[in-house]
């Protein structure tokens, strides 16, 4: 003879199911926020590979160390106002800090695109952008902020060929490494904290780590 479930156990496995939904939902909302965190992460490292690799210094070429590889975070109309990012290197006599189509890294998963989401001369909508460096519509990035002691104008980072990570790219610098006075190579504050980048969505928030001198990039638990 078959059984049937009783009302109270039906009850009670609706309980259960309710429970383990409550719980997975806000693992699904970390998640997002870390895959974004992982996937800047990832892209700063390739950014200080690409500098590394790719020695700027050159005797004949005084502005050389303008041309350092950086990740550049902004939110333009280009971007479709959403939080996005570029990695890039100016141009020899073109160092504005703004990418120019020429002056963007390629896509190393996917060399017909670029590793931008839109920027100044390449729209979002443009095939050739990479449109998950979108973190606002792929991940629902709503804030991106900098810890004081890695931003004074804007939010980027270059490397030097030691892969050593400095603020505010580098078409601001007046030599290798200095703006005026101020040497421009990221150090801990003076509570000892390495530069964090964090990123916000209406879920929480996630902080990444940039250290200095090695600029290992990881996430802040």
């Amino acid at each position: 003879m078959k059984k049937a479930f009783s009302m109270i156990e039906l009850v009670i496995a609706i309980v259960v199911i309710g429970i383990l939904a409550v719980s997975i939902i806000p693992r699904i909302y970390s998640n997002r926020l870390q895959e974004a965190a992982e996937q800047v992460i990832s892209h700063i490292r390739y950014t200080q590979h690409l500098a590394m690799v790719d020695d700027k210094f050159d005797a004949k070429n005084a502005d050389w160390y303008k041309e350092r590889w950086q990740i550049f975070f902004a939110k333009t109309d280009a971007s479709d106002k959403k939080w996005a990012y570029t990695v890039f290197s100016d141009h020899a006599g073109e160092s504005t800090g703004n990418p120019g189509i020429s002056e963007i890294a390629k896509n190393p998963l996917d060399m017909s695109k670029y590793l931008t989401a839109g920027y100044s001369s390449i729209l979002h909508s443009d095939p050739k952008v990479t449109s998950e460096l979108n973190i606002g519509k792929t991940y629902g990035i709503t804030d991106i902020v900098f810890s004081a002691n890695c931003k004074k104008y804007s939010l980027r980072i270059a490397f030097d060929h030691l892969g050593r990570p400095l603020y505010d790219g580098s078409h601001l610098l007046d030599d290798a490494y200095r703006n005026g006075a101020n040497s421009q190579l990221i150090q801990n504050d003076i509570s000892g904290n390495p530069c964090v980048i964090t990123l916000s969505s209406e879920e929480g928030s996630v902080k990444i780590a940039v250290e200095p001198e090695t600029g290992y990039a990881h996430m802040i638990y």
